[in-house]
């Protein structure tokens, strides 16, 4: 389950992206001038320039390795604390980037990396390719790993988007934001390329695995089908009207799917609410009081029974296709805490 947001102000990290290219730039630096930049410096794209202490430090014959331990700030990243390790060996034939242990290989297509290269994505590998010429090493084998990798990757997104045997070298900044919505929505983005690119005709989003476990096995969707949606309604039905696939199944309890049938494209407890004199107006006229007067929307749920909650979903599937648009059909699917299904509209 996603972390809350902690009170005060955050500290930002670094990508995975950025401690790689700075372990680069740590290891090139040794094999020309004889001894290691510690700590070593580099150059984001947005001009920051930080400062990363080494972890790792070697060097033998016609090669040298460093490792730079990823500090993400206040987020919660799950490769926090994992050791990023840069090998470099000059020679061969031009720049070329080789997965160690830890570091993911690409099996499917739709990502910006081909199928059979190592995980490691554009920005990163410009970085690194931008420090490796200006150092002078033209023909050169770059070595990427993270030990520990594989498992970590087991708790992110990479075995769904077909990156297979460990974590990916992500970044863009080479900025961690903390708490970043920004991070999230383009895995969801990413997911959907993914699923295109295998010609999926249907995916599903959840707002968490009860109600993600019951979709798929009421459908009998395979694993790339299912978009890790979170709180980010809007970051799929958005992505999916530029980039549709023909059917999108949305599925979450009942209290998330009335904030999605009210209108709200974030579902988060902190960026929306639930609208108790909206959920009064769909019960019995004898029950809208206690309905005004409930707590939550499960208590206006037992109240009214599950006549509400088909109720709830159909006003949320309209107010889902109208985001996604007329190529896509869009159903909605509402369980319950057990992950039993308590409504369906399509």
């Amino acid at each position: 389950m996603r972390q809350e947001k902690p009170e005060g102000e955050l500290k930002r990290g670094w990508t995975t992206g950025a401690c790689a290219t700075a372990a680069v730039k740590a290891a090139l630096t040794a094999l020309r001038e004889g001894t290691f930049a510690d700590p070593v410096s580099i150059t984001l794209p947005k001009g920051e320039e930080p400062s990363f202490p080494l972890a790792l430090a070697e060097k033998g014959d016609g090669w040298a390795r460093a490792g730079i331990v990823k500090d993400a700030g206040d987020d919660p990243d799950v490769t926090h604390g994992a050791m990023i390790i840069a090998k470099v060996t000059p020679g061969g034939r031009g720049l070329r980037f080789r997965a160690g242990e830890g570091v993911g290989l690409v099996t499917k297509p739709g990502l910006p990396i081909g199928v059979g290269e190592p995980a490691i994505n554009p920005v990163p590998r410009a970085l690194m390719t931008g420090v490796a010429e200006a150092l002078g090493f033209a023909d050169l084998e770059i070595e990427i790993s993270i030990p520990g990798g594989a498992a970590l990757a087991e708790k992110t997104w990479n075995p769904r988007l077909g990156i297979v045997g460990g974590l990916s070298i992500l970044g863009t900044t080479g900025v961690v934001n903390p708490f970043s919505c920004a991070a999230w929505i383009a895995s969801i983005h990413r997911g959907i390329d993914v699923a295109r690119a295998a010609g999926l005709l249907h995916v599903a989003g959840c707002t968490g695995s009860t109600s993600e476990d019951a979709v798929r096995a009421h459908f009998g969707l395979p694993l790339e089908a299912m978009l890790d949606m979170g709180d980010f309604a809007g970051g799929v039905l958005k992505y999916l009207r530029s980039h549709p696939v023909p059917r999108l199944t949305l599925g979450g309890g009942f209290g998330k799917m009335v904030k999605l049938a009210q209108g709200h494209m974030d579902l988060h407890s902190g960026r929306s609410q639930v609208d108790f004199e909206w959920l009064a107006a769909r019960v019995p006229d004898e029950l809208r009081a206690r309905a005004l007067a409930a707590n939550t929307a499960l208590e206006v749920l037992d109240l009214a029974g599950q006549g509400l909650a088909q109720r709830v979903a159909g006003e949320a599937r309209a107010q889902a296709a109208a985001v996604a648009g007329p190529e896509i059909a869009v159903d909605v699917i509402i369980v319950d805490r057990g992950g039993k299904i308590i409504a369906h509209a399509a």
